[in-house]
């Protein structure tokens, strides 16, 4: 089967996020074999990040695969956690749709995530555009048939104290976070609800808890709480979970660009960060799309309408 990209053309901008390093591993092009089935009593090992040609996360010392039949689309899928995640859901069996204003970033993603023996589908969408996330929506299910989890990702900073910060700058975070998450739940849930069935997962932030100089992000942040206990609240009665995830420090490109902003070196920047998370060490994305997995997962079924942080132990 031949894989193609979609355009549903737009405006606005991508993501900030550190991008994978391609592991090199490959996989078959064609119908995989069947993997053995998970051991309910087994323990999850998930060591080194896996190839999906070479192995994937194991149960009890076999392969897991809680997504397989299932169609999830990533928002924000061209880089950092959007990657991470749809990688992540992949490997656990799931054919993914990789959703990216950015073309060359998608297509990209999608490639590492076909030759590692995935199915995979890169769309361009602009999430705050309304013709463009119906678009992103029709082509999932033109090509899947079927859309079984969100995640809802895509986003941008644009900090800046409130009596500097410009109405552009305000404007643009809000659009695309919360305008953006609202049209992508609205499409996907028809879908959903008319098979009584589905997982969504916003992503928010500890910022949602107050940041200075981020009054447009803690505000949308938040908001995405928001959005995230009202559609668990009006959807789990068609069998709809509905969380969030709200990551602390992670190592991206976003959080890179904040050191440079503050005139830090990117090490020093970080260090003062890992000073702060009794943990010890900055987040990856990796780590979020663990969580991200486990909320879109069976073994999260009676989870709804929750905010998990995910921060190493930090308090704010």
């Amino acid at each position: 089967m031949r894989w193609t990209s979609v355009s549903t053309s737009g405006r606005g901008l991508a993501p900030d996020g550190k991008r994978l390093p391609h592991l090199g591993l490959t996989g078959p092009t064609g119908p995989r074999a069947k993997p053995p089935e998970c051991d309910p009593t087994g323990s999850v090992s998930v060591g080194s990040w896996p190839g999906l040609g070479g192995g994937g996360w194991s149960h009890g010392g076999k392969l897991l695969r809680r997504f397989q039949d299932q169609v999830a689309l990533v928002t924000g899928g061209g880089q950092g956690i959007g990657e991470a995640t749809l990688r992540r859901l992949a490997q656990e069996g799931a054919r993914v749709v990789v959703a990216d204003i950015n073309p060359a970033g998608a297509e990209a993603v999608a490639e590492r995530i076909r030759a590692e023996g995935g199915e995979a589908l890169a769309v361009t969408c602009d999430v705050q555009d309304e013709a463009a996330v119906e678009a992103l929506v029709q082509a999932s299910l033109a090509h899947f048939g079927q859309i079984d989890i969100l995640v809802s990702n895509a986003g941008v900073t644009r900090d800046n104290l409130i009596h500097k910060m410009t109405l552009a700058e305000w404007d643009q975070v809000i659009q695309i976070h919360t305008r953006g998450a609202f049209l992508c739940a609205r499409a996907v849930a028809r879908n959903m609800v008319s098979r009584q069935r589905g997982k969504m997962v916003f992503l928010s932030s500890t910022s949602a808890l107050g940041n200075p100089g981020q009054a447009n992000y803690s505000t949308a942040k938040a908001g995405l709480q928001g959005l995230t206990r009202t559609l668990a609240l009006e959807l789990g009665r068609f069998k709809i979970n509905v969380n969030a995830v709200a990551p602390g420090f992670v190592d991206t490109a976003m959080t890179r660009a904040v050191a440079e902003r503050l005139h830090l070196s990117v090490e020093d920047f970080q260090r003062r960060a890992v000073e702060r998370i009794p943990l010890g060490r900055l987040g990856q994305p990796e780590d979020i799309a663990a969580m991200i997995a486990f909320l879109c997962s069976e073994d999260a079924s009676y989870v709804s309408g929750q905010v998990i942080y995910v921060n190493g132990g930090r308090s704010n």
